[in-house]
């Protein structure tokens, strides 16, 4: 695993490959986002940077535990950390699966960065207005 302080969202980044591992952190990290990276949905599941995380990048076929299973395990145990699929394989069965069950995107290898960028953006604008909404039904409580 690697990370880095520079912001207080945590971006997390599960695939086998070590490469493509790489690439994405370089990528994102060169943005300013502070990045985990993380060789399979066991090793960040048994970490403790899945509190912090606020968007989840990961691989779709990997050696034990899947993306798709991952997501799978989050949703059962409540966890609504937005996700985006990256995958060499493309499955139009498995996207449709994991976008009904909350993804924000399913991309095929190589994908353009500009399009998991835009994601990435989108995520975050969702999870500053759900935390909007969140402390204004807090303050409407309190009337």
């Amino acid at each position: 695993m690697s990370t880095d302080s520079s912001q207080t969202a945590v971006i997390a980044i599960i695939d086998d490959d070590p490469f493509v591992r790489q690439a994405i952190d370089d990528l994102l990290r060169s943005l300013g986002y502070r990045t985990a990276t993380f060789a399979s949905a066991e090793d960040f599941l048994q970490s403790s940077c899945i509190r912090e995380t606020t968007c989840l990048i990961s691989d779709v076929q990997m050696p034990g535990l899947s993306g798709v299973d991952l997501q799978r395990v989050l949703v059962a145990e409540g966890n609504r950390t937005p996700m985006i699929f990256i995958t060499a394989y493309f499955d139009e069965r498995i996207r449709q699966n994991v976008m009904e069950a909350g993804a924000l995107g399913y991309l095929s290898k190589p994908f353009d960065e500009d399009c998991l960028i835009a994601l990435l953006e989108s995520s975050f604008c969702d999870l500053v207005t759900e935390r909007t909404v969140e402390v204004r039904s807090a303050d409407a409580a309190k009337m």
